[in-house]
C-alpha cells in the first residue's frame, strides 16, 4: 500500500495492478483516485475501460488492452472480478500479464471473498486493502471527515462513531455527511454522535457483544431496548454478530484442544476473518478478536453447541414477526445462553 501510494502520488504507476483483500470500500475509494491522477478528464472517455468478469469476452478484453493511448501518455483499464473470466478469457489475459503494455495501467480488482491465486500475485503489483485496525479507523474517520465533509472531528468522537459503525466505512461516511450537516460545518463532537446516530458510549453493539461473550447476560440484556432503538439497529444484525462470535469462539475452543497456544489466538482469529470476508463482528476486527480470545476460558464445547441452536431459533422467531417483538426475542435468546448453572437459578 504505501508503495502504491507513492507511485500514485508521483503519477509511475506500475503497468499492472492486483487489488485484493477483505475490504471493497477501500478498493473502489483507490480506483477512483488512480482514474482521477492516471487520466485527463478532457480525454478520459477515451482512455478508461471498466470492464467486469461476468460480462468480458475476449474480444473485449483485447480490444481493451490493445488499443492505444488516445491524445494522452497512458490508458486505464478496470477488470473487476477476473476471477469470474472464463477460460479462454482468462488464458488471453494471463498472456497479456506475460508482457503488459508500458501505456497501459491494467487494475484487476477481486470482490471482498475471493482469494488471490500466486498466478496473479507474481505477475501483478498486489496491493492488499485489510480491515482497518483500531487506531487505524479512527485515524480513517477523522481524514475522512475533513477529506470528504471539509470538517473536523474530536478523537472521542471518532471512537465512538467506530464502535457505532466498525468496519462498514460506506456507512460511516454516510454518517459523516449527516453529522457535518447536523454541526453545520463545526467540530463533529461525542454529542453530535450520539444525537445523530443513538449510541452512547458504553450501549453500543459492541458492548452487548463484549458482554455475551464474558457471560455477562444480566448486564447484556440491560442493552437490549436501548440497543434495538437506535437507528439501522435491529433483532436479526444482533443475532447475525452473536452467531459470528459464538462460532469464532466454538472454532478457539477447538484448536486449544488441538494443541493451538492461547498467544496465537488472536492471530488466528484474524486469519479467519480474512478469509472470511464480509462477517459481521459488531465493532472493528481489532476489538472482536481481542474480546474472543478473553472468553474462550469462559466456555465449553457443548456450551457454544447449545447456544448455536439457540441463535437458529431466535433467528428463525425473528422472520415470524406474530411471535413476539424483537426485545422478546434477544432477551430470551441472551437469557437461554447463560452458563448451565446460571440457568438453573434463573429457572
Amino acid at each position: 500500500m504505501k508503495a502504491f501510494k507513492s507511485a500514485l502520488e508521483n503519477a509511475r504507476l506500475d503497468p499492472v495492478y492486483l487489488f485484493h483483500g477483505t475490504d471493497d470500500f477501500l478498493k473502489e475509494e483507490k480506483v477512483r483516485a488512480l482514474i482521477a491522477r492516471a487520466t485527463d478528464p478532457s480525454t478520459r472517455d477515451f482512455n478508461l475501460e471498466l470492464l467486469r468478469g461476468t460480462e468480458c469476452d475476449g474480444a473485449r478484453l483485447s480490444g481493451a488492452l490493445e488499443a492505444m493511448p488516445m491524445l494522452a501518455e497512458r490508458r486505464v483499464v478496470i477488470l473487476r472480478d477476473p476471477s469470474a473470466l472464463k477460460k479462454p478469457v482468462r488464458e488471453r489475459l494471463m498472456r497479456y500479464l506475460a508482457s503488459p503494455a508500458l501505456d497501459t495501467c491494467l487494475v484487476l480488482v477481486l470482490p471482498a471473498g475471493s482469494k488471490a491465486d500466486a498466478e496473479l500475485l507474481g505477475l501483478a503489483s498486489a496491493v492488499e486493502f485489510r480491515a482497518l485496525t483500531d487506531a487505524e479507523l479512527v485515524q480513517w474517520i477523522a481524514h475522512q471527515a475533513l477529506a470528504a465533509c471539509g470538517t473536523t472531528i474530536t478523537p472521542d468522537a471518532a471512537t465512538l462513531l467506530a464502535s457505532y459503525g466498525g468496519n462498514d466505512l460506506a456507512l460511516l461516511t454516510g454518517e459523516l455527511q449527516k453529522l457535518s450537516a447536523f454541526s453545520q460545518g463545526e467540530t463533529i463532537t461525542a454529542t453530535a454522535v450520539e444525537a445523530v446516530t443513538g449510541v452512547r458510549p458504553g450501549h453500543t453493539l459492541a458492548d452487548l457483544l463484549d458482554l455475551a461473550a464474558a457471560r455477562e447476560t444480566t448486564k447484556a440484556i440491560a442493552l437490549v431496548d436501548e440497543l434495538l432503538a437506535q437507528p439501522k439497529m435491529s433483532g436479526v444484525v444482533v443475532v447475525l454478530a452473536l452467531t459470528a462470535q459464538t462460532l469464532a469462539i466454538g472454532w478457539a475452543l477447538s484448536a486449544r484442544a488441538r494443541g493451538l497456544s492461547a498467544g496465537r489466538l488472536e492471530g488466528e482469529f484474524f486469519g479467519l476473518l480474512k478469509e472470511g470476508g464480509a462477517v459481521l463482528t459488531g465493532r472493528s476486527w481489532g476489538d472482536a478478536v481481542g474480546c474472543w480470545a478473553r472468553a474462550v476460558p469462559k466456555w465449553t464445547a457443548v456450551e457454544v453447541d447449545y447456544a448455536l441452536l439457540r441463535l437458529l431459533a431466535a433467528d428463525r422467531a425473528l422472520k415470524d414477526t406474530k411471535v413476539s417483538s424483537e426485545e422478546q426475542i434477544v432477551t430470551s435468546l441472551l437469557l437461554a445462553i447463560l452458563p448451565a448453572a446460571s440457568r438453573r437459578r434463573a429457572a
